[in-house]
């Protein structure tokens, strides 16, 4: 894992180039664009130094569920980078054919985890490809509907708690096993800023990301006899394309614009900044590391401090 330093001038200079693209200082939009223009110095800026910090995960055997884009993308290459065999499954063959011409040393099925005919599949494959397993990260996920409860369609709740929760279960029981064999054996549920707090018009989202906070403190509870950890990770307004579609949505629902419903998003974060998909995949390194053999059974939030999901 690699720790970016930006020093004075970097981060002035970026203050001034965020500003000059039209936001006011002090804004939510004019933070969140600050955030990301410093993010992308660190190629160029003589201001900003990068440290080496060895998370002593070389050889670790990780599988990362919805692995070949987003979150679980980056997950995956994070892991990689340090060492680790990394296997993934996903249902997007276009971003599977994607990932095998860009990571070759990441090994890939594809395979819908809400099908446990096809899970059991997958871990035969990963199981055979990785030598075992040290480290299951269960990603997948969808936005599910948006809309109030009275009008949401029963079958889009069924699939929305059948993918973000239903599919973990489908997963861990068949991790547990190989789990048990490995010296450094970690579970990561995703779950979000939804977990612990309300969501409205994204009830079935809300409650399939509460789900996920019982299911891992149940398994934190029956596994830790076994030295398995097992903790949650809470992302906030990830940014990227799921968000920007979840923003669009809410604007069609309240007759509001696409910039309105994303200040009042942002208003509710303390940094009033999205967090990036690296961000959650360093904390999920950290944690899965040596260095976090002492963390288990936590909700572990990765969110700019979210107070308030509308």
């Amino acid at each position: 894992m690699r720790r970016a330093v930006i020093g004075a001038g970097a981060k002035q200079d970026a203050r001034k180039r965020a500003f000059r693209i039209g936001a006011s200082p002090g804004s939510a939009r004019a933070r969140n664009r600050l955030d990301c223009t410093q993010r992308g110095l660190g190629k160029e800026s003589p201001d900003i130094r990068e440290e080496d910090m060895d998370m002593d995960i070389a050889g670790l055997r990780v599988l990362v569920t919805a692995g070949a884009g987003g979150i679980g993308l980056e997950i995956a290459r994070a892991f990689a980078q340090e060492g680790a065999k990394v296997h993934v499954c996903d249902v997007d063959d276009e971003a599977l054919d994607a990932l095998q011409a860009s990571d070759p040393q990441i090994s890939a099925s594809r395979t819908d985890v809400t099908d446990r005919k096809a899970v059991a599949a997958l871990f035969d494959e990963a199981i055979d490809r990785l030598g075992g397993l040290d480290v299951l990260v269960n990603n997948a996920g969808i936005a599910g509907p948006t809309g109030r409860v009275e009008e949401i369609n029963p079958e889009d709740w069924d699939r929305c708690l059948e993918v973000c929760l239903t599919s973990q279960f489908n997963c861990a029981r068949l991790a547990v096993p190989h789990l048990r064999r490995s010296e450094n054996a970690s579970i990561i549920n995703l779950s979000s800023a939804a977990g612990k707090l309300g969501f409205p018009l994204r009830s079935p989202y809300g409650a399939a990301k509460w789900g996920v906070i019982g299911f891992t403190k149940a398994l934190a509870i029956e596994l830790g006899e076994d030295g398995i950890r097992v903790n949650a990770v809470l992302p906030g307004l990830v940014a990227g394309d799921r968000i920007r579609r979840v923003l669009e949505g809410k604007a069609q629902a309240r007759g509001m614009s696409y910039a309105e419903v994303e200040d009042q998003a942002l208003a509710g974060v303390s940094l009033k900044t999205m967090v990036t998909a690296r961000q959650i995949a360093d904390q999920i390194l950290f944690v899965c590391s040596p260095r976090g053999r002492a963390i288990s059974g936590q909700s572990l939030s990765v969110c700019g401090d979210t107070r308030l999901l509308v």
